[in-house]
Parts: structure tokens; sequence; C-alpha cells
């Protein structure tokens, strides 16, 4: 048996979520570019230990502590299987943390991110577009499909500014399935969107040798 039974219970949910996720992407989206999600930091990536599990770690604990922060359990998992599901993996943060130190950070854990947003290059993106009085982030300049956040108020400004956020806070153990089926989604609002290029151009040469 495994000592640890709530791991297994957590890697077993998030591998239905992701089988789930997979049978409601249609098939002619595995050429599409993949969907781009970022997550939050504070409160989402790393919450305080008295507000959810967090994930172990095989550095001694003063060396993990000046290295990083905790992680927030089942992140490894869940970006294993978004990984799987060929999604690109961004962090988008309102603080200072430097790219390096949060690539570094994610590394210490096993997990490789493809870009990084923090406050630096979140201000340069808004003051290239003329938005001084822009949205605390706005996805959308970085090619970013979802967002990740445990801010209502992060929810509401992509509502009013169009683009995508799901909610998770701290101390919901289902966030990880709660972002697969927002992936999920996206994915289909994607599909609806795609023209059907390849059915036109059959139907416009049908005509012309009809006429």
């Amino acid at each position: 048996m495994s000592r640890y039974p709530f791991l297994d219970q957590c890697r077993a949910a998030i591998s239905q979520a992701g089988a789930s996720v997979k049978r409601l992407i249609p098939a002619h989206l595995s050429g599409h570019h993949p969907i781009r999600v970022s997550f939050d930091i504070d409160d989402t990536l790393a919450c305080q230990l008295h507000h959810c599990a967090v994930e172990h770690s095989r550095l001694p604990a003063c060396i993990h502590r000046w290295l990083g922060e905790p992680l927030r359990f089942g992140t490894r998992s869940l970006t294993r299987e978004l990984r799987r599901q060929g999604c690109s993996i961004w962090v988008y943060t309102s603080s200072g943390r430097t790219p390096s130190y949060i690539k570094r950070w994610l590394l210490l854990y096993g997990i490789r991110v493809d870009g990084v947003v923090n406050s630096v290059r979140h201000s340069h993106a808004l003051t290239e577009r003329g938005l001084s009085n822009g949205p605390s982030k706005f996805p959308p300049a970085f090619g970013i499909d979802l967002h990740v956040d445990d801010s209502e108020g992060v929810h509401s400004e992509g509502q009013d500014h169009g683009f995508r956020v799901v909610v998770v806070q701290p101390g919901d153990e289902q966030w990880a399935q709660k972002v697969l089926a927002a992936v999920a989604d996206v994915q289909a609002q994607l599909a609806w969107q795609q023209p059907k290029r390849h059915k036109a151009p059959a139907r416009r040469r049908a005509e012309v040798f009809s006429s």
C-alpha cells in the first residue's frame, strides 16, 4: 500500500479528469496551436502551509526555504497532465519576482515553464498599448488563452477586458480538476471559432464543373 494515499487519490482524480478532457476535444484540433495557460503565484501556486497542502520536496527544508517557496499540492500532477495535452505553461504574477527566480523555484519541483510575466513585463505591455488605467493582469498581451488566479477581481477584469480566467481558492482540493475543465472549455471555444476551410473550396470547384 502507498505511504501517501491522499496523493494517490489526487493523482488518480487528475488522470481521470484529463482523460475526460481529451474525449471532449475534437480530433481536428490536434494541429491547432497549443493552449497557453498561465498561473498566478500568491495564494494560487504558492500557498501558506495553513491554507492548503504543499508538494513534497526532496531538498532539506532549510535549503528549500532559501531557494524557493512551498508549492501547492497537486501542481506537479496538473502540469504533467497539461503538458500531456500539449498545453504551454506560463506564470503571470503581479509581484516583482524575477523570471529567473520563478523558473528556478519551479524547477526544484521538476516543473518547466515556457514564459513568465511579472509586474515589470506587465507594465511594459500596458504602456505599449496605451493602457494607462489597464487591468492588473492582461493575458491577451502575451497570447495567453486561460489564466488561473485566486482573485475574483482578476476574474471581473477578464469579463471587462475579454480574457478568460478560472478562479481557484487556496482551500479548494478540487482545484486541478477545475483548471482541466476550464481548459476543455477553451478547447471547445477554439474549435467552434475555427473556420472549416477544407470544405468551401471543394464546393466551389463542384459548382464550377457543373456550370
